[in-house]
């Protein structure tokens, strides 16, 4: 499991097959959504406002963060959604200032592989990467 959000998180960010992506898995029993905690180390230093900012703006993310309210992603409220719930935002404890840390969760029946392969298709047709083939 690990490893498929490893590869796959590099090849929907676009990033190298060298860029360091690192996860933990774990299998426990709720009704159809994944989570996951992802950390990523920046080469700059992280502003958590504007990171917050572009979580918000983001379509197919919805930003559940007021841990005052306890009001974090949860696979209860995440399920039956399209968007992805993301929370939990804080710099990194081990990368500090050159990182973020955050939680993600999603149902994976209705935000799966088959809706972000076709959503990143629509983006690539959209932006010219990929072009319709005509057949003689």
């Amino acid at each position: 499991e690990e490893m498929i959000v490893t590869w796959e998180c590099r090849k929907i960010c676009g990033l190298a097959d060298d860029f360091p992506v690192s996860c933990t898995a774990v299998r426990i029993p709720t009704y159809r959504a994944h989570s996951e905690t992802i950390i990523v180390q920046t080469e700059e230093d992280v502003d958590i406002d504007a990171a917050r900012k572009a979580f918000e703006e983001a379509p197919g993310i919805k930003l559940v963060d007021d841990i005052s309210q306890e009001k974090y992603p949860m696979p209860l409220t995440a399920t039956g959604q399209y968007d992805v719930e993301v929370g939990r935002l804080r710099k990194s404890l081990v990368f500090g200032d050159k990182g973020i840390e955050f939680f993600v969760v999603g149902d994976q029946l209705l935000r799966g592989a088959a809706l972000n392969a076709v959503l990143i298709a629509e983006v690539m047709a959209a932006n010219g990467s990929i072009k319709a083939q005509v057949e003689a």
